[in-house]
């Protein structure tokens, strides 16, 4: 286990990249397995009220052109999902106060009935909405932290609440959720040694699934000037966490592909045992623009499945036919 020096020195140098990939690739057979989760995405609603300053979707941002899906359709497409094998559904979401606690356990409990896991990604919410939430039958809940470090928090994040971003972490463990949170990787006044914090941090709460996200500026938010991350830093924050944490689960994350065309691949083999395919309809795909450059805009739910597949076989890996829960 690896101490803060020794994992700020591990991101700082780049003449061990390769012996980090390769014991994180190591460590991620040993506890998970040559098994790929595939989780199917939905993003249903791209209506947000928070202003985060990295976020092509905050509220500020009037270009984009707001959707959201409503209730019965959402359901539907979990449905076709369903259909197509995936044994998880992920909704995820900006901060939408039209899903309230009433509509989303009516989505939960449809949505659970076809027998998948069902995992929520869908902001800041009270203890009572989690409760309810999880007694509708939600298996997981997704909610990054984005980074540790309190003062860069509080620029990113205009009129949100550190402390409260901390809550909802321990709500939804205190709730027998299993709980994902994770870090965008090159934000604008970043330090190495926040970087490091974050790992250590997760692995203090002992969380069940980290993403980790290169950050990627978006032209219509404050940060539009700001240097993309480097992809082997986001990596190596990611086999890092893999080598700390070592039975949980971690997505290889689509933004990884957009800062290099075979991310998700490599990822695979350097710690992650996840991947989330869009299987939201088209036509709203290009509108849940969180950061430019996305991947697969136009490809059909059954063209995203079959393509990930095929690339996850390519590495001699297989696809899960179980919901994925983390193997403790």
């Amino acid at each position: 286990m690896y101490t803060k020096a020794e994992i700020i020195s591990l991101l700082e140098d780049d003449k061990q990249n390769d012996e980090l990939f390769s014991l994180a690739d190591k460590i991620r057979k040993e506890y998970v397995g040559d098994e790929v989760h595939l989780r199917g995405l939905i993003e249903f609603s791209n209506i947000c009220k928070n202003q985060c300053m990295y976020c092509g979707l905050q509220c500020t941002n009037k270009v984009v052109e707001r959707y959201r899906i409503e209730p019965e359709q959402v359901i539907e497409i979990a449905k076709t999902a369903s259909g197509m094998g995936y044994k998880t559904i992920v909704l995820q979401s900006g901060e939408d106060v039209y899903f309230t606690q009433d509509i989303m356990c009516h989505i939960i409990k449809e949505i659970k009935s076809l027998g998948v896991a069902l995992t929520l990604s869908i902001g800041e919410r009270s203890f009572e909405d989690y409760k309810a939430f999880k007694d509708a039958g939600a298996d997981r809940y997704l909610i990054r932290i984005e980074t540790t470090d309190k003062n860069l928090y509080k620029k990113l994040h205009p009129h949100m609440d550190f402390e409260n971003r901390l809550r909802c972490l321990k709500d939804l463990k205190g709730l027998g959720y299993e709980v994902g949170t994770g870090c965008l990787v090159g934000l604008p006044g970043q330090s190495i040694s926040s970087l490091a914090d974050d790992i250590l941090f997760f692995k203090e709460i002992d969380a069940d699934m980290i993403g980790i996200g290169p950050f990627i500026p978006h032209p219509q938010t404050p940060l539009k000037n700001s240097a993309a991350s480097d992809f082997t830093l986001a990596l190596k924050v990611m086999a890092l966490v893999r080598i700390m944490l070592k039975n949980i689960n971690i997505p290889a994350t689509t933004a990884m592909e957009t800062l290099n065309s075979n991310g998700r691949i490599i990822a695979l083999q350097s710690g992650a045992n996840v991947v989330m395919p869009n299987v939201t309809s088209t036509q709203y795909r290009d509108k849940y623009e969180i950061y430019p450059g996305k991947i697969c805009l136009n490809d059909a739910p059954e063209k995203c499945r079959i393509c990930i597949e095929n690339k996850i076989k390519s590495i001699g890996r297989t696809i899960s036919t179980d919901f994925g829960f983390r193997k403790k």
